[in-house]
Formats: C-alpha cells, structure tokens, sequence
C-alpha cells in the first residue's frame, strides 16, 4: 500500500481557451473542470485508478470540496479536521499545449494541526510500502517539516517501516539536505529547476540526460537512495547505487503539463510495488508522466493511456575540462520545464 501526505490541498481548477492567451484582454472558455488536486492526491489518484491500494492523508473537513472529491472518487483517505477552506489552483490552458498557474498559498496550519497531522502519518505508515511526502507547505509551516518528518517517521518504525519519497521544491526541498545531520529519503523526485536548486547547476544544463544523471549522483553521496530526475518533454533519469538510467519521452501533442511529474512518480512507486528492476520503473514514470501531459487540463492517466518507453543505461563520470560540451537532442513535444 501507498500512502500520500498532502498538507496544502487544492482544488484545482482549469479553464480551457479557445485562442491564445492575451493579457488584459477579454477571453472566452470552451471548458472549465475542477478536481481534487495537490501533489499527495494527484499520486494518490493515479495510485488508485491503477487499482494499487492507497491512502491520502490531508487537512480539512468533511465537507472540504477535496476531501469531498476522495470520496466520490472512491479513494481512501485520512483527515485531520481543521477550519476553512482549501485553496483553488487556477490553471489557464491554451490550444498549443501552453499551460499558466496560478496557486493560492493556501491555508495556515497551527502547531497542534501539524502535531495531528505527524501523529496520524505515523499511524497510517503501519502496513505501507511507501509514504509520500509531497507538494508545498502552506503558512505556518516551518521549512524543515518534511525533514522532521522522515527522520521521525524511520524513528517510529525503527528504520524498518515504509520506504520515503518527496517531491516538493525551494526551501522544504533544501532542508532536505541541510547541513544538521537528518535521516535523507528513499527517493526524491526532482524536476531540472529543483535539481538545479539542490547541486548549483544551471537548470538549462541540466535538460542532457547525462548531466542530469551525474547531478542526481552527487545526491546519493548526500545519504538518499535514489532520484527520479524529470526533464520535461526530454524524459527522465533514474540514478540509484546499482546504476543510472535514462528513458527518452514518447512522441506526443502535449495539452497540459499539470500533473504530469506526480504522475511520473505514481507510475515509479506503481512499478516497484509490482516487482519491477529499475528501468521498468524508470519506463513507467515516464509512461505515466508523458501520458499526463497528453491530456487535458488536470486529467491523470491510467494504464489505458500508456506508451512505454526503453529506458537505456548511462555512464556516468565526473566531467573534466577537456570534455566537449554535451550535446542535447531537440525535445519531440512542446512542454514546460516545470511539471
């Protein structure tokens, strides 16, 4: 089973444009859709429509438009009651595949909230293969909280409960890797930005799938067991300490990248729970992310939407300067570096 922590829940909201997007002009929708969204419950979603048992864990109440959606959906969750409403994520869809979000901060959450949220993360981890720890941290929320939480969730299990995986970004990202000794996740699932935030390496660089792969090595030697690095419409690289793979993405008209990286790791977390080595998991999380961004707005894939890809070994060595500058190849697609 998978579990999914959410602490800044969304409802995601996307209108569809018939014409390009024009600022300070007036605009016609021909689609407007909503879901219950934020980064746990996105992986939560397409955990669940893989038919893989899966838990949300998030703040709101029953009445809460997502914790509403989870039900509806038929997805399992978890809450801890707190006042208010979730934050509405606006995104703006364009003919082309153009994507522009606009995120809410969201809700504050006070010490005793985060307090219940710990504890029922902890109570959850029981019986779990994977724990996800996932998204933005709203007001309130100090930037080391993922940190704290997995080195309280591996003293709770004594170092043998569920495997860890974070995807978030900017300051909760770094204090990951902070300079006080903290117990580092199994897996962390960096875009090229946040890649980029965490080794000093120009973003743009980072796009070539071997320097991408060498960077995410310089992470392993930080304590975390593997990274799933995307790279947008160029696919995505696995580096953990039996090796490092790249798997190119699938042709496809991209209509929206919204979702696309927690599908990524859905589909990782989906694969390793079925057994698989790490290039068939590196081929899902591409399968799975690629899929996401062929639909619209923030529809998530299910098997039914994949095209597996070959994911090919790396060789990857520290670069000296006489090498030549590495050459990259011209995405397929149109899409964001952002996903």
């Amino acid at each position: 089973m998978i579990v999914t922590l959410t602490a800044n829940p969304s409802v995601d909201r996307t209108v569809t444009l018939t014409e390009p997007l024009r600022r300070g002009q007036v605009h016609r929708a021909s689609e407007v859709t909503s879901h219950p969204g934020g980064k746990g419950v996105n992986v939560a979603r397409v955990v669940a429509g893989d038919g893989v048992p899966v838990t949300a864990v998030l703040p709101g109440a029953e009445d809460d438009p997502v914790v509403t959606g989870l039900r509806t959906a038929g997805i399992a969750y978890r809450t801890v009651a707190v006042p208010g409403q979730p934050r509405t994520n606006l995104t703006i869809a364009e003919t082309d595949g153009t994507t522009t979000k606009i995120n809410e901060p969201g809700r504050p959450l006070t010490g005793p909230d985060l307090a219940a949220l710990t504890a029922l993360l902890v109570e959850s981890a029981a019986g779990a293969e994977w724990i996800v720890l996932s998204g933005s941290l709203p007001p309130g929320v100090p930037e080391d909280w993922y940190a704290r939480l997995v080195a309280t969730l591996s003293t709770a299990t004594h170092g043998a409960g569920p495997r860890i995986a974070v995807d978030t970004s900017d300051a909760p990202l770094l204090a990951l890797f902070g300079e006080s000794p903290v117990t580092a996740p199994d897996l962390v699932k960096p875009n090229t930005d946040e890649l980029a935030q965490l080794t000093g390496r120009d973003p743009r660089d980072l796009e070539n799938p071997t320097a991408a792969a060498a960077a995410a090595t310089a992470l392993l030697e930080r304590g975390v067991g593997a990274v799933l690095a995307t790279l947008g419409a160029a696919g995505a690289v696995l580096v953990t300490g039996e090796g490092a793979w790249f798997a190119a993405a699938p042709p496809i008209v991209a209509r929206s990248t919204v979702g696309a990286g927690d599908s990524a790791l859905a589909g990782y977390l989906i694969a390793d729970l079925a057994g698989a080595g790490p290039a068939d998991r590196l081929r899902h999380a591409v399968a799975f992310g690629s899929a996401a961004a062929a639909l619209p707005g923030t529809e998530l894939p299910t098997a039914a939407d994949l095209d597996l890809v070959t994911a090919v070994p790396l060789e990857v060595r520290t670069p000296t300067a006489a090498d030549p500058p590495a050459e990259t190849t011209p995405p397929t697609h149109p899409a964001s570096r952002a996903d």
